[in-house]
């Protein structure tokens, strides 16, 4: 699907200011949104928004369908009476530089128990009834999610292939039992995702309202620890225990010498395949519910994906495996029609790749941080590019660009001070108009980037298994001077268009 040239900024939720030590979607996201339309953006790219498990990563969630409670706005729970000011007058002091999970988890959680208890004992009758029908509207997920999250607070947040058998091979017996005995935490559980998505909604509206569409992103892969895989175990190559037999990774690439070793279940592609990929179109369908375009992460992955052995310590003793990737894309289409998919292919490039891509027009990526010191046929040189891409500076997954900029050799700085012509005085904003300048139809600019900070402001580190999504932006930080040369930028290269 071709997008409108456009431009928009790659800001995840948490990393917005605010009172309680994560960003959330409440008021700071209704004014993020409003400084984007008046920088003259149309496009806000956010990251997974699932329910963050190990490592707080985003793209390792306890469900591909679920939102993460801890995107829940405390003032917009107030609003809805679910919580009270007592409640929020104790709030801790944290830091407003960066999330530091541990406290922030803990304090939340807390706060978001209070909030589910009130609204099971005194909601008002027509929001009650808001939720029971949006629950039974989603029960085809909701029902295995939360009683999966039950039963981990029940298990002190054991993974679920630690479970009695009886629940971690789903007897119906057993899971009729756990129902009765988690009836409450099972309610807490609804009562959140209700919660999340009737924000989220909210936000979602007022993004519409200013000319913005949201873009969201999905993993390729999903998490072990997951209600997806102890629901459906027969769509994973899992043993008899319910252990992965294989893993998901990458072989060693500009990111990492040892490759990345994900440790995600593979999925049984033939099981999907003979259930019409019902699971997948259910996912696709949800997502493009919640956001406008959705970028799928590691498209690569979808015309072959390496496979790594359960035991192995890292990436390199993997082999790449064939995916059904046409015939998944076409059973998408056939039963939802042209969906706005953003295919995250980078890495190695093959020609099946791009036939995959090409064939349902899916807008490639491109990342000019990748395009110096090599000759002028680097797929990254934005004067090789075709219109339907998306264009960056760099992702969540790179360095800032003055963290690059500062890392970067002498052969790379001369390079792009060769290619603009010019010697290189504001390298984050070089990029940004670079791209902003190219025929790709869409640009998105990191907000480290506008601000041009320094790998301090880095969001993620591929590999690195601690220490990641932490950065927030300080409050005030993406002001009117920054809004102001955005959007004059945006104006010269008639990204504009809604």
């Amino acid at each position: 699907m071709r997008f409108p040239r456009s431009s928009g900024v790659l800001l995840h939720p948490t990393s917005l200011p605010g009172p309680f030590g994560i960003g959330d979607i409440g008021p700071e996201a209704f004014r993020f949104a409003d400084w984007l339309a008046g920088a003259g953006q149309t496009v806000w790219q956010v990251l997974p928004l699932g329910p963050t498990g190990f490592g707080d990563s985003p793209y390792q969630c306890f469900s591909a369908f679920a939102g993460n409670p801890l995107l829940l706005s405390p003032e917009a729970l107030l609003a809805d009476g679910a919580l009270t000011a007592a409640d929020l007058e104790g709030a801790p002091h944290f830091p407003a530089t960066h999330v530091d999970f541990g406290p922030v988890i803990e304090w939340k959680r807390a706060l978001l128990s209070r909030a589910a208890t009130r609204f099971a004992s005194s909601a008002p009758p027509a929001l009650r009834a808001q939720h029971d029908a949006w629950c039974a509207a989603q029960s085809s997920w909701l029902d295995d999610y939360t009683l999966f999250m039950a039963l981990k607070d029940a298990h002190g947040g054991a993974p679920w292939c630690e479970w009695a058998p009886p629940l971690r091979s789903r007897e119906s017996a057993a899971l009729a039992a756990a129902r009765t005995q988690h009836a409450e935490k099972v309610a807490e559980h609804r009562f959140l995702q209700f919660a999340f998505f009737r924000q989220w909604s909210a936000l979602r509206a007022h993004a519409h309202a200013r000319g913005l569409q949201l873009m969201g992103d999905a993993p390729i892969f999903v998490a072990y620890d997951s209600a997806d895989v102890w629901a459906r175990p027969e769509l994973f190559f899992l043993d008899a225990e319910g252990r992965p037999t294989v893993v998901a990774g990458v072989p060693p690439d500009y990111f990492s010498e040892t490759g990345q070793l994900w440790g995600n279940p593979l999925y049984r592609w033939d099981a999907h395949e003979r259930e019409g990929f019902a699971w997948w179109i259910a996912r696709v369908q949800a997502l493009l519910a919640t956001v406008d375009r959705v970028r799928i992460d590691h498209f690569i992955g979808f015309s072959r994906y390496w496979e790594i052995p359960a035991d192995a310590p890292d990436a390199r003793s993997g082999r790449f495996c064939p995916s059904p990737g046409h015939a998944l894309f076409e059973a998408i289409e056939g039963a939802l029609g042209e969906v706005a998919i953003v295919a995250e292919d980078l890495g190695v490039l093959t020609p099946e790749v791009e036939a995959l891509r090409d064939r349902f027009a899916f807008p490639g990526m491109k990342v000019t941080q990748f395009a110096w010191g090599s000759g002028a046929d680097n797929m990254f040189l934005p004067h090789g590019w075709n219109a339907n891409l998306v264009a960056y500076a760099g992702t969540h997954d790179n360095d800032t660009t003055m963290g690059w900029w500062h890392q970067a050799s002498e052969g790379e700085r001369g390079h792009m001070q060769a290619y603009l012509g010019r010697e290189v005085r504001e390298p984050a904003w070089d990029l940004i108009r670079l791209c902003m300048a190219s025929v790709a139809d869409t640009f998105v600019a990191s907000a480290q980037d506008l601000l041009s900070l320094g790998g301090e402001a880095r969001m993620n580190f591929p590999g690195k298994p601690a220490g990641n999504w932490s950065w927030r932006v300080r409050e005030g930080a993406l002001d009117d001077g920054v809004a102001r040369r955005l959007r004059e930028l945006t104006e010269l290269y008639d990204r504009t268009r809604r």
